[in-house]
């Protein structure tokens, strides 16, 4: 039986739909399949009562590529959305990324010198031995009061462990601004597609056969030379059965809430860094685009275990797991018709501006 598609492309999120637009444009003949019953994946937007909700969190497109961002700006108009979250500790409140401003709420103090000294006071005992664990290393970075009010809570419920049970290679480094500036990012462009990313993917798979509510090893035992080549975007531990084990992921869990008022929080993202707070963060999505609804819709992200039934959501990188994906690797490459790609595919954490960046390169290298 002939191959019908010169590529199946498993996987209609941002990594997946790259690579077919790309093919698509070539005159590859491509087809994509999902298992979800909408495209875009994990970026997935759906407007509610005209508010673009991120049904899967917060997705904010940031980079310092300009090949990355032209090529995305083919697809969506950006706004001028600049990410400032914000963190509750208690009843006390803090700007992010750590900067002159969460210095001056932690501390008083209002000079670079200071919030330096004040820093150096809390680590200076801890240069001489390398960290153990992620709770001596983020002391090691900014010191016991940022590390206790900020960052302890928030990791062990994000990660379901105890700091000092947690590699310090989690937290490798710790951004400090000594300046009064609360945007997140430091890349030269950033923003969200005005009419959300759902359509912006709509936009790259456009001319592209796309089949939704499709499984991959069902579709391969009914029609197993569907296609010359294969790009996989799912886990890497699944295509394979799971035969050498199963890798480690956390997944989230989400709330949603409609509300008759005109503003909730103020700001679209506020991370709840007290470990007593069950939830991570709060997101107000329509401050995303800016909008001026006399409604909001909030969401609460809420940390969870990740059993194979449910969506995998960050890889948990440790020896163990690191080991283990290195030998699903060496099956990999054992099937040269079949690319491995995106976040579950690489077992890696991706920003969105590194996963087009990576279908790009793919696309050139390989395709």
């Amino acid at each position: 039986m002939a191959e019908k598609y010169d590529v199946l492309v498993v996987g209609a999120g941002l990594f997946g739909a790259v690579c077919a637009n790309l093919l698509a444009a070539r005159g590859a003949l491509c087809l994509v399949i999902d298992r979800r019953p909408h495209i875009a994946g994990l970026a997935y937007t759906e407007e509610t009562r005209g508010i673009a909700v991120h049904k899967y969190g917060a997705h904010i497109f940031h980079t310092s590529d300009a090949a990355v961002w032209e090529y995305v700006n083919r697809f969506a108009e950006f706004n001028n959305y600049i990410n400032s979250p914000l963190a509750v500790y208690k009843d006390e409140l803090y700007n992010l990324p750590f900067n002159m401003n969460t210095f001056h709420q932690m501390w008083g103090i209002k000079t670079p010198t200071e919030a330096r000294r004040m820093i150096a006071k809390q680590t200076d005992k801890r240069r001489d031995t390398e960290p153990a664990n992620l709770e001596e290393q983020a002391i090691s970075l900014v010191g016991r009061d940022i590390y206790e009010k900020l960052i302890k809570g928030y990791t062990q419920k994000q990660w379901g462990k105890d700091c000092r049970d947690l590699p310090a290679y989690v937290i490798k480094r710790i951004p400090c601004r000594f300046t009064y500036n609360n945007n997140y990012f430091n890349d030269r462009w950033q923003g969200i597609p005005i009419d959300g990313y759902t359509n912006m993917i709509a936009r790259m798979l456009d001319g592209v056969e796309v089949r939704l509510n499709t499984n991959y090893a069902a579709l391969i035992e009914q029609e197993p030379r569907i296609a010359e080549r294969v790009i996989y975007t799912g886990c890497i531990d699944e295509f394979f059965g799971f035969r050498l084990g199963a890798l480690e992921y956390r997944s989230l869990r989400f709330e949603t809430e409609e509300l008759e008022i005109n503003d909730y929080q103020g700001v679209a993202v506020v991370n709840y860094t007290d470990a007593d707070v069950p939830y991570t963060r709060i997101i107000e999505h329509k401050h995303f685009t800016f909008g001026e609804q006399p409604h909001t819709i909030i969401t609460r992200e809420y940390p969870a275990p990740w059993h194979p039934d449910i969506e995998p959501f960050y890889p948990v990188n440790n020896p163990r797991t690191e080991s283990l994906y290195n030998a699903y690797t060496e099956l990999a490459n054992r099937r040269s018709h079949i690319i491995f790609g995106g976040r579950l595919g690489k077992y890696r954490y991706f920003d969105m501006d590194k996963t087009v960046k990576e279908a790009l390169n793919v696309f050139r290298d390989e395709l």
